[in-house]
């Protein structure tokens, strides 16, 4: 695959990972708009193992805290903040897990690429978006975080199958709706990232492994190191931004790309996008 193409696959993977205006979104249009190839799954696993790096190292205390109360989940003890989150994040991830291998093997994932749908979900979920940010309250933080909570966050997480949703955006609308703080909500997000992304990594990563060549697993190297080098710097802008804006900002970028993906599906010339 061309350098360029790598470079943009990467760049936009890992720019729009953890900012709610959908990943996958942007990557299913890619090459539907602009006519180069499909970059495959080799690449989209790459650069999500590169924005799984990026998260695991933004937010290491958590993902330490969260190992260790893992272990101790496992030795029966909830009593501690590790465990806890642990429990949390495996409650939440569960919901995501089950809609996504549904969808997968049912080849259902595949007939909603569309910039139709993109075009719909970029516009109706950054309404929500805007709508949970701007009435959600203040009242709970990340130490908070309950299994009910957390099952919430899960089912509001699988809306995220559908493209275009953004799983960062919705899972931060859920949280808002709950209470959480803009930072908190955020902070939630990105570490329930981190086993989602695992387990699509592993069920996408198993039925290309065997394929790969040497020029193929070099450029999923690229990748994967181009998307962690963006993703951090967006992670880390993103929770600094945080402190003092809302998520208004993106909520307009989503409202207009919504709406020009739109214009562009229903004036006839917007294919399915190939998967």
């Amino acid at each position: 695959m061309p350098l360029f193409q790598l470079f943009l696959v990467a760049v936009i993977q890992g720019l729009t990972e953890f900012l709610p205006v959908s990943s996958s979104g942007h990557l299913i249009l890619l090459p539907g708009l602009t006519g180069l190839q499909d970059q495959g799954q080799l690449i989209d696993v790459a650069v999500h193992v590169g924005t799984l790096g990026a998260v695991i190292l933004y937010f290491w205390t958590d993902v330490r805290a969260g190992l260790v109360g893992l272990l101790q989940l496992l030795l029966g003890r909830t009593d501690t903040p590790g465990a806890r989150l642990a429990l949390g994040l495996i409650v939440a991830t569960i919901p995501v897990i089950l809609c996504g291998a549904m969808l997968h093997f049912t080849g259902l994932s595949d007939a909603m690429r569309s910039v139709t749908v993109i075009g719909w979900t970029m516009l109706i979920f950054g309404i929500v978006l805007y709508w949970a940010d701007q009435t959600g309250g203040d009242s709970k933080t990340a130490k908070h975080w309950t299994v009910r909570d957390a099952l919430a966050m899960g089912l509001w997480q699988a809306v995220s199958l559908i493209p275009g949703t953004s799983r960062s955006g919705i899972t931060i609308t859920g949280a808002r709706r709950l209470g959480y703080g803009r930072g908190d909500a955020a902070r939630l997000s990105m570490l329930m990232s981190i086993p989602t992304i695992m387990a699509s990594g592993i069920l996408l990563g198993a039925e290309v492994a065997l394929d790969a060549n040497t020029s193929a697993m070099r450029d999923g190297a690229i990748a994967a190191a181009l998307a962690f080098v963006s993703a951090l710097l967006a992670l880390t802008l993103m929770m600094r931004l945080l402190r003092s804006i809302s998520f208004t900002p993106y909520v307009i970028y989503r409202i207009v790309l919504g709406i020009a993906l739109l214009v562009y599906a229903y004036g006839g010339s917007a294919p399915q996008v190939a998967g």
